[in-house]
């Protein structure tokens, strides 16, 4: 079996047999290979770049593969388990994406195909196991988001693939919005792979017609575009229409020029230091610095620091938009909480309820992000 870089170079003297002349030749699109056993595909690249659509060009070849003789079925066969026969897992967390397709759906942003029976939704790497145990024929498995999965799933995709020959392909975000590392879970992706294919998709800035290679999270408040601020939560589940919500975000691709993020420098010089005094039990200037982001913005040291790091910029306006989205106290706590597991629960709930905090807010999004918190009425309601 030749290389895949090989396989995949188009030879100059075939185009010159058809009469072009010297031209730049790119890399040939080609149809998937199910041959190679025990790969590990990541399809990365920012929301809207066609991820779970080349899933399901994927899923078209294979459907295709299928037809041919027991030659070709040697051939992408391993262990019992068949490369061709394609499931496709998505994320239970992800139930709200593509409500109006049928359940069934394999759906990306210009249509879908539709899976059958070969299609789940997991919570964890422990639905994964049990997906694989229920359909031990199959050959490949095509999981979307896998970032959203427990750290776990990397070793159970990397044992099923070694021992078994199974082919996984992850279309999945590895950068956040914030151009991190997603988590702890994309990191083990990377470690793991065999093959990384990396997709762009266009700017949408209206203005620019560059590569995009982040996504871009924002509000709409008023009709004006709302950057997301570097502390917004890590995880908000929703759907992919554009929403005019405060609370509830919108995605797109952005490259470097217009991806905006506001407020890092805030979150690491003011908001993690708040958050280290009180887990040490100094829990006043937090509480103080949390007021003020829910009921006294103006005072704020988040006000006054995008004042003094975007106010004299040409962009300064859009930079600015970043604070008028609502639950910026409670983002903030949830930041602290869920994601620097600086801040004890008991403290969370008295904060909540002494600064009265969004308590469904704060509910839903811890649950996305899978610290779920029981809000009831604390029976300590002073924080010293």
């Amino acid at each position: 079996m030749p290389r895949i870089e090989e396989r995949d170079k188009l030879p100059d003297d075939f185009l010159k047999s058809l009469g072009f002349p010297s031209i730049t030749v790119h890399q040939t699109f080609t149809h998937f290979d199910f041959t190679l056993p025990g790969r590990r595909v990541l399809v990365i690249g920012p929301m809207g770049s066609g991820k779970t659509e080349f899933s399901a060009r994927v899923w078209r070849d294979a459907a295709i593969a299928q037809k041919k003789s027991d030659v070709i079925r040697r051939l992408t066969s391993t262990n019992g388990v068949d490369r061709r026969k394609v499931f496709f897992v998505r994320s239970e967390i992800d139930g709200q994406r593509f409500q109006e397709y049928p359940g069934d759906a394999l759906a990306y942003r210009n249509g879908y195909i539709r899976c059958g029976e070969n299609i789940a939704r997991i919570r964890d790497s422990f639905g994964l196991e049990q997906v694989l145990a229920d359909n031990p024929e199959i050959g490949t498995f095509i999981i979307d988001e896998a970032s959203f999965f427990d750290e776990r799933i990397a070793y159970v995709v990397r044992n099923h693939s070694l021992e078994r020959g199974i082919l996984f392909i992850f279309p999945t975000l590895i950068l956040n919005f914030r151009r991190d590392i997603f988590n702890s879970t994309a990191r083990l992706m990377l470690d793991i792979a065999t093959d990384v294919i990396p997709l762009t998709a266009y700017c949408e800035h209206p203005d620019c017609m560059k590569d995009a290679f982040y996504t871009y999270r924002y509000y709409r408040v008023d009709g004006q575009e709302c950057p997301a601020l570097y502390f917004d939560p890590l995880i908000i589940v929703g759907g992919d229409t554009q929403k005019d919500d405060p609370l509830n975000p919108n995605y797109c691709s952005r490259c470097d020029e217009h991806h905006y993020l506001p407020a890092k420098e805030y979150t690491f010089f003011h908001l993690k230091p708040l958050g280290e005094r009180a887990s040490r039990g100094d829990a006043g200037p937090l509480r103080d610095e949390m007021y003020a982001l829910k009921h006294h913005i103006s005072e704020s040291a988040l006000c006054q620091h995008m004042d003094q790091r975007y106010g004299s910029r040409p962009d300064a306006e859009i930079f600015m938009n970043a604070i008028k989205p609502g639950c910026l106290a409670e983002k903030a706590l949830i930041y602290l909480f869920c994601e620097q597991n600086l801040l004890a629960e008991d403290l969370l709930v008295r904060l909540v309820y002494e600064l009265e905090l969004d308590r469904v807010y704060m509910t839903k999004v811890l649950s996305d992000n899978l610290r779920p918190v029981s809000f009831e009425q604390p029976l300590l309601t002073v924080v010293d």
